[in-house]
């Protein structure tokens, strides 16, 4: 197995993945929009590459495995946009084809479960360009497509401790409201396996076992702190940011069962309390 990968738009997650492939012999070349971050992301051991600005016509008639981060904007998807005839010509030679998308495209379904199988309803704009962009990218005519949808991420300089510590943190309480979530190193132990088993055509829920309302989770990083418990806010008299705002719009249950079975993932971090406690000895 040629083990280089492309990775557009090389994020937080697509950077917890690197971090696990380069040990295992891998070459991983990574892409920017911004000249300041290339220095960065080379001292990880990856490849940086500044797109776009960069021709990657030759690259993807080389490269085997594409990983995309980069989400939809106001006029679609970035690398459509900018590389859908490249990555079409490519697509035959192409062994592994990896989306990352978001459990936004399945929309509100009042705190119920949803799966692979449930239909797309999103009820943000967030969500409807993610379905828009996965119908995209799956009509490229033999495309090795594997399409992620991940949860709310979290991990290492993505947590509540901080706002915790500061002591800006809220516990907003919306009657009925649940989250699912997942740890950023969960995300890239189900890259690695898809990507040593791959499966065109394939979707995956990626999220840990443990749906929880999001206050529960601001209280448990507050007792591991040992510091007071935030104070609650009603949801409709929070101040919040739209984006913000937006979140909460959507409440349901995400079940990852299908990406245990066929990739024999299991999350390191199965439920928000391991994962924080992770984080925190990780910061000690």
């Amino acid at each position: 197995m040629d083990k280089t990968l492309l990775s557009l738009g090389h994020g937080y997650s697509a950077r917890a993945l690197a971090a696990r492939l380069i040990p295992q012999g891998w070459r991983i070349i990574g892409t920017t929009r911004s000249r300041e971050k290339l220095d960065e992301i080379a001292a990880t051991g990856v490849e940086p590459m500044l797109w776009p600005g960069s021709d990657l016509s030759s690259l993807l008639q080389e490269v085997p495995n594409l990983l995309v981060s980069a989400g939809p904007g106001p006029e679609g998807d970035p690398v459509l946009l900018d590389l859908q005839d490249e990555i079409t010509a490519a697509a035959p030679h192409l062994r592994w084809v990896g989306y990352l998308s978001t459990t936004g495209v399945y929309g509100d379904h009042g705190g119920d479960w949803v799966d692979e199988t449930t239909p797309l309803t999103p009820s943000t704009r967030r969500g409807a360009a993610r379905v828009q962009a996965e119908a995209e990218w799956g009509a490229i005519p033999g495309l090795p497509l594997h399409i992620f949808r991940l949860a709310g991420i979290y991990g290492p300089g993505r947590g509540p401790f901080a706002k915790v510590r500061k002591g800006t943190a809220r516990r907003i309480i919306k009657p009925g409201q649940v989250f699912s979530r997942i740890h950023v190193e969960d995300i890239a132990q189900a890259l690695d396996l898809s990507l040593a088993k791959p499966q065109p055509g394939a979707i995956y829920n990626l999220c840990d076992d443990d749906p929880a309302p999001p206050q529960d989770v601001i209280g448990h990083a507050a007792a591991l702190l040992g510091l007071p418990l935030p104070p609650a806010v009603d949801f409709d008299k929070a101040e919040m940011t739209p984006m913000a705002r937006s979140f909460y719009a959507e409440s349901k249950k995400v079940r990852n069962d299908h990406a245990k079975a066929a990739l024999g993932w299991q999350p390191i971090y199965p439920d928000y309390r391991s994962g924080l406690a992770a984080l925190l000895e990780a910061e000690d």
